[in-house]
């Protein structure tokens, strides 16, 4: 069963992608935009560093 409003997420996604020709980089800096002229304040943090457990012997 499909779900049309995932289906239409799905039809605008696609959409916004062909504007850019699917160039990943395009799509993140139009995604960006309104982020940069909304006048909020953003917050950025540094991403942390993930650490493995070591396996039990």
């Amino acid at each position: 069963m499909k779900d049309p409003i995932v289906e239409e997420i799905r039809q605008a996604r696609e959409a916004h992608a062909k504007q850019f020709n699917y160039d990943l980089d395009a799509i993140c800096e139009d995604l960006r935009k309104p982020e940069k002229t909304s006048g909020h304040p953003m917050v950025s943090l540094s991403p942390k560093r993930v650490t493995r457990k070591k396996k039990a012997s």
